[in-house]
């Protein structure tokens, strides 16, 4: 699975020089994502939406670890270029959350019963 993710985030810019960082993310993206799946759920059962939501979250970590999230805006003369700092809510690993939700065990937003 992991050539599959690998393809997949080359597919969406990750050069070839990028390989020895990304391959260590896509392990770690993978196994977080395995541990974060409901139980007796594996990453086959979630068919083309795991590799696909792997390879966004490791494109994620791929741009912020090259320094991709640190700037919020730049100004060379007359042009401004201004970004949202941290994960914005289209960020590839929001989308990814979206996209494994089915398959999730925690998503970050429980209900909890209280007694009256």
């Amino acid at each position: 699975m992991e050539e599959e993710i690998l393809e997949l985030c080359r597919a969406m810019g990750a050069g070839a020089d990028q390989e020895a960082l990304l391959r260590p993310l896509i392990r770690a993206v993978t196994d977080a994502l395995t541990g974060r799946l409901r139980t007796g759920i594996t990453p086959e059962d979630c068919g083309s939406a795991f590799p696909l939501a792997a390879a966004m979250v490791a494109m994620d970590g791929l741009n912020y670890a090259c320094g991709g999230g640190g700037m919020t805006s730049f100004t060379a003369g007359e042009v401004s270029i201004r970004t949202e700092s941290g994960f914005a809510k289209d960020s590839r690993t929001a989308q990814a959350e979206r996209l494994m939700a089915p398959w999730l065990g925690e998503t970050g937003f429980a209900f909890q019963g209280v007694r009256g």
